[in-house]
């Protein structure tokens, strides 16, 4: 099987490229291809001949797409939209990378992949945007939704936790928004079975279990046998240009359908601290 992967310098497209194996797989990043180009996406699409592309180019940057709606919306919406016409007009199968933050994090059980999507930030209603477009080029289409995304070789959430604790006695850290941390290792895995399993529709996939930021961070400090106190805050105390969803656990119901499950949040924390090079708690 051939798998073409946009976004492949990204933090998921370095793991996809990583632990992808047994299929002929060409990544390209955003430099090899700049997606908002529909010409560019179809010389790229005809010139590998992929079964599959894997869509993980992306402006993640939740914070920067409140200022840069337009590049956020560019790259997101309509540039999903090009590579899902091309994929419709070349027969090639898609799986989209999508995003917890499409809901609008108000309910406390978790989002089935049906619930009605209501995204309050620029980036969601920019990924949400993108799922109604694939929706309508490619009728079997993928969409992927995962959540709070972790991995070596990017920003990342336990990497600023360990940076800032290297330096500082003390941490706050908000303890009013829920979800499940995402090992990048665990999703890409997830996304080569997916595409070999010929998987269709909303499949919703994060690693097993859920915690506020208060709780990851405290795993995070004490599996790294870290010194540095973790104090719980609230989220009015850190006011940022997007606002984040106070709960945004994904349902694994969608992905249990095809006998798939990932490992525990705090398994994949310890593997990821393992793939720095950092000790684990005994």
């Amino acid at each position: 099987m051939r798998i073409t992967i946009f976004g492949a310098t990204g933090l998921l497209g370095r793991a996809l490229m990583q632990i992808w194996q047994g299929d002929e797989v060409v990544g390209l990043g955003s430099k090899d291809v700049d997606i908002r180009s529909q010409e560019r996406v179809t010389e790229a699409i005809r010139r590998h001949h992929p079964g599959w592309v894997v869509l993980a180019a992306a402006y993640t940057d939740v914070d920067g797409c409140e200022t840069h709606s337009q590049l956020a919306f560019d790259v997101n919406s309509h540039g999903a939209a090009n590579v899902a016409k091309v994929c419709a007009q070349e027969n090639v199968r898609l799986l989209f990378l999508s995003t917890d933050y499409v809901f609008d994090g108000t309910k406390r059980t978790p989002y089935e992949i049906d619930d009605p999507i209501s995204p309050h930030t620029v980036y969601g209603k920019s990924k949400a945007a993108a799922e109604a477009e694939i929706r309508a080029a490619q009728p079997e289409f993928c969409i992927l939704r995962t959540s709070w995304v972790f991995g070596v070789g990017g920003k990342c959430f336990p990497d600023t936790i360990l940076r800032l604790a290297a330096t500082r006695a003390e941490l706050d850290v908000v303890n009013d928004q829920r979800g499940s941390p995402t090992y990048t290792v665990d999703v890409a895995r997830t996304i080569m079975q997916l595409c070999r399993k010929d998987a269709r529709g909303v499949i919703h996939a994060t690693n097993r279990g859920d915690c506020t930021w208060f709780d990851f961070a405290t795993e995070i400090v004490g599996e790294a046998q870290l010194t540095t106190r973790v104090r719980p805050t609230s989220s009015d105390k850190f006011v940022r240009p997007a606002k984040r969803p106070e709960y945004s656990v994904l349902s694994s119901r969608s992905l249990e359908q095809y006998g798939l499950e990932l490992p525990t949040w705090q398994d994949a924390l310890g593997r990821y601290l393992a793939e720095r090079g950092l000790p684990a708690a005994p």
